[in-house]
């Protein structure tokens, strides 16, 4: 049986090496804050306040960390696959500011002293981590006052907690992903939980009726 680490990296390695880039560099910075996943709808950055550092768990393409850099502020991501830090830093390591970090995120910010203003995951880090290992270190890495932004799918209705799916398909390699999933009075009661002072959480409405729509959480250390 292969190992979930190694699973997961080649899974978002091979996610990587398949994307179809073709926005303009322009046209990225301007859209990196797709909390949603339809382009141009729902927040934008300011749910991450007004941070002088920040830290990104999955940055996938690494736009919103160059968004954020192109901005002044010194902004650090972090992702498990080595091909989308690679993409990443060809892209855009040229911005002042802006660190592309490879690495599994509790460990990660289990063996770093480093504080940020704002921590967040778009689709990312916080949805494919049990929240029990990855909370309490996010917590650690905040500052006081900090906060944590997430976003990623709602849960099917009655189907909630750990979710297993096969990475590479029903017909490929025996590749698989783990995520979680709860509503959103749920996500604010394991925050709650782990210390944090729950903002908002709530799924945000898909542009188009009866379409699937974006939980989003924001939470922030005491």
């Amino acid at each position: 049986m292969s190992s979930s680490l190694s699973d997961r990296t080649g899974y978002w390695d091979r996610y990587a090496e398949r994307r179809d880039e073709r926005s303009s560099p322009e046209e990225a910075l301007k859209n990196a804050f797709g909390w949603t996943q339809y382009p141009g709808h729902g927040p934008g950055d300011e749910l991450l306040g007004d941070p002088v550092t920040t830290l990104e768990l999955g940055f996938g393409r690494g736009d919103a960390v160059a968004a954020l850099a192109a901005k002044g502020i010194a902004a650090t991501g972090l992702d498990l696959s080595p091909v989308q830090c690679d993409q990443a830093r060809g892209r855009w390591g040229h911005l002042p500011g802006a660190c592309f970090e490879h690495g599994n995120a509790v460990d990660y910010l289990g063996s770093t002293d480093r504080q940020w203003d704002s921590i967040y995951s778009i689709w990312g880090a916080l949805w494919f981590t049990d929240p029990d290992d990855l909370l309490p270190r996010v917590h650690d890495r905040l500052v006081s006052g900090g906060r944590v932004v997430f976003s990623h799918a709602p849960a099917v209705p009655n189907a909630y907690g750990v979710q297993g799916m096969y990475g590479d398909g029903l017909t490929g390699r025996r590749v698989w992903i783990h995520r979680w999933a709860y509503e959103p009075d749920t996500w604010a009661d394991i925050l709650t939980d782990h210390g944090f002072a729950v903002l908002d959480a709530r799924v945000e409405d898909a542009p188009k009726p009866d379409h699937v729509g974006t939980l989003i959480v924001q939470a922030l250390k005491p």
